[in-house]
């Protein structure tokens, strides 16, 4: 599910006939609906959803043009936290009707949230405002969907290569690895992919913000 429909379908190209791509605003509670709707009866049920959709706007609070305007940070919220909201409530509400496995488990819910919800740095308000809101969450629901057999669980990246650090210059890519203490390099997809299949198949997993950072703590600016 995304906004991009050029990426979107690429992807589901590339992936193949197992995949298919939804066209979906996730600040949009009834698009979001349709789309899980869609996505379950195309896979025949629903066990895992990740929540990777987010933007990153930045912008000082008090900037050279005045205060920063509160749809701009209001935008940042809906996108990254409520978002997240809508597509692990409409997950969840298909996961509770699945037959359990051996252990009671449904299915398995992720959030991508970030170390600026611990460190977030100047400029960062509403991101981190976002992502620590992404935190606060994991618990409260994990602990409402026990009941049903759902875990839920976040994942907080540091500096990874994502489709935007891909379109800054080499230099810059560089510059910002070597600030990692180790190993001292971007974070790879396939660090966060690893990372979510281990949730996934560990059912002790649950209510938990795991930070994969590589040991960075970001300063103020």
């Amino acid at each position: 599910m995304d906004i991009n429909e050029e990426l979107g379908m690429a992807q589901t190209i590339k992936l193949g006939d197992r995949a298919i791509f939804v066209h979906t605003d996730v600040s949009d509670e009834n698009n979001v609906k349709t789309s899980i709707q869609l996505a379950n009866k195309f896979m025949g049920g629903i066990t895992l959803a990740v929540n990777c959709a987010g933007i990153a706007t930045a912008g000082r609070t008090l900037g050279r043009n005045g205060p920063w305007p509160s749809d701009s940070f209001n935008r940042v919220i809906q996108i990254n936290l409520v978002g997240s909201y809508n597509v692990t409530k409409e997950s969840a509400a298909i996961m509770q009707l699945n037959e359990p496995n051996n252990e009671g488990e449904r299915g398995v819910i992720i959030c991508t949230a970030s170390i600026a919800a611990f460190e977030g740095q100047i400029g960062q308000a509403a991101y981190s405002a976002s992502k620590g809101g992404v935190v606060g969450m994991m618990l409260p629901l994990a602990r409402e969907f026990a009941q049903f057999g759902i875990r839920v669980n976040a994942i907080a990246p540091g500096i990874f290569m994502t489709p935007m650090m891909a379109g800054m210059p080499e230099d810059v890519q560089e510059s910002l690895g070597n600030q990692i203490p180790f190993p001292p390099r971007l974070g790879r997809p396939e660090e966060y992919s690893d990372t979510v299949a281990f949730i996934y198949g560990n059912a002790v997993v649950n209510g938990e913000t795991i930070r994969i950072d590589g040991a960075i703590r970001m300063q103020p600016k």
